[in-house]
């Protein structure tokens, strides 16, 4: 399949192949669900820790005498059913991640993108170059080329006027081919990718 390349100016800038065995897949959602929840599950901190009983600073002495007060028996400020007591079962430092096989990775991205250029959401530039970083002009810039929220997607290297002028725009974010994530193609409405990005992103695939 082809599709337009455009300079950042709106401009044509001739046509481009796009592989089909990358682009021209027929989405599958299911896919691209175990994508999403695999890594916001990775990114997950999983540093909450409360007190069991065994960690809280009280008293150990017997609260009262053992027999004759009609109360149960108690050794210890440190249960849970006292107030300032332990947790029972609370949690703990631990991985939320979850495994999914790196070829199921792989596919999801290769849906993720063809899910874009299905529904014309994709846009290839010719390169992403500033004279300087100017986030007015660059505003501006995407404006004409009707881009709102997206993420651009450029080489192994990002240029650092383009990135410091995009930084500020809200609900565009910009990346180097290495960080390409389905998540982050799937919530924003374009995909934006350069000729040096659709390059890797093939040879990536081979």
């Amino acid at each position: 399949m082809k599709a337009d390349v455009t300079t950042l100016d709106a401009k044509k800038a001739g046509t481009v192949e796009l592989s089909d065995d990358v682009f021209g897949l027929e989405p599958r959602a299911d896919l691209l669900h175990r994508m999403v929840r695999y890594q916001l599950a990775k990114r997950r901190a999983g540093t909450v820790h409360v007190k069991d009983r065994s960690e809280i600073t009280a008293t150990t002495a017997k609260m009262f005498r053992q027999k004759g007060t009609g109360r149960a028996r108690h050794g210890s400020a440190k249960p849970t059913i006292f107030r300032g007591g332990g947790k029972s079962f609370g949690p703990k430092p631990r991985s939320h991640a979850i495994e999914l096989p790196k070829k199921v990775r792989a596919l999801a991205l290769k849906h993720a993108l063809s899910s874009k250029a299905k529904a014309d959401a994709l846009v290839v530039l010719d390169s992403c170059e500033l004279k300087e970083a100017k986030t007015k002009e660059l505003k501006t810039r995407f404006d004409k080329l009707g881009v709102g929220s997206a993420l651009i997607v450029d080489g192994a290297e990002l240029q650092d006027s383009f990135a410091r002028a995009a930084r500020n725009i809200p609900q565009i974010d910009v990346l180097p081919v290495q960080g390409i994530n389905v998540y982050d193609i799937l919530r924003h409405d374009k995909l934006v990718l350069t000729k040096a990005a659709l390059e890797a992103l093939e040879a990536r695939f081979k």
